[in-house]
């Protein structure tokens, strides 16, 4: 047991690796920059696809590279556009992302079929619902509110402002949050499905 985890963890850092875990980090970066606004949220949530590269490589080298590559995306998010809550912004939203990619990969990587690649896009989705819904009631929201030098009501409204149904911090989680997570998880797995296996290939020739 002890020799396949060794055999593992050297495959993992391998140059060949190491290699695919850079080009899909980089790749994650011009995803990033096309951000899709969503009608029943406030402007500062965006729907960005930079989920999928993270996932195909969690998926093609196992989980332990999955959160290699979203460390790495989040970096180069920091060094691409800065940061405007000293990182701790960033830190949770890591965090975030690795509560949809680990789960996710852990589950097709035991048994890589297409029903153990839907059953882990679906609790990482679900995961990354409930996670996300939390750091931002907890950890975001406050964050944005204290390094923008704004009172929590105020966020609530920019909320009112594009959706109605909200008007407090719990409602603005419920019909804001929950449902942007959810869909960027669902349209996020869906693509990962459409292109891992012809990614995957690619991946397997490089080297």
């Amino acid at each position: 047991m002890r020799s396949l985890n060794n055999q593992k963890t050297s495959s993992l850092f391998s140059i060949k690796s190491m290699a695919v875990m850079a080009i899909l980090a980089a790749a994650t970066v011009p995803l990033m920059w096309f951000e899709i606004p969503l009608w029943f949220a406030p402007p500062f949530y965006e729907l960005d696809f930079s989920e999928v590269p993270v996932l195909i490589g969690a998926f093609a080298l196992g989980p332990i590279a999955g959160i290699i590559i979203e460390f790495l995306k989040i970096l180069l998010n920091l060094v691409t556009t800065g940061t405007q809550t000293v990182g701790t912004g960033e830190l949770a939203n890591f965090i975030i992302g690795c509560s949809f990619v680990v789960p996710a990969s852990i589950i097709y990587y035991k048994n890589k079929t297409l029903k153990s690649a839907i059953n882990g896009l679906v609790i990482g989705t679900m995961l990354m619902v409930v996670l996300g819904a939390f750091m931002n009631a907890f950890v975001l929201l406050p964050i944005y509110a204290y390094f923008f030098n704004m009172p929590m009501d105020a966020l609530v409204k920019m909320g009112t402002t594009v959706n109605p149904a909200i008007n407090n911090i719990s409602t603005f989680i419920f019909y804001a949050v929950v449902p942007f997570n959810m869909i960027k998880g669902v349209l996020v797995s869906l693509i990962t499905l459409l292109i891992y296996k012809r990614i995957s290939g690619l991946i397997k020739s490089i080297g």
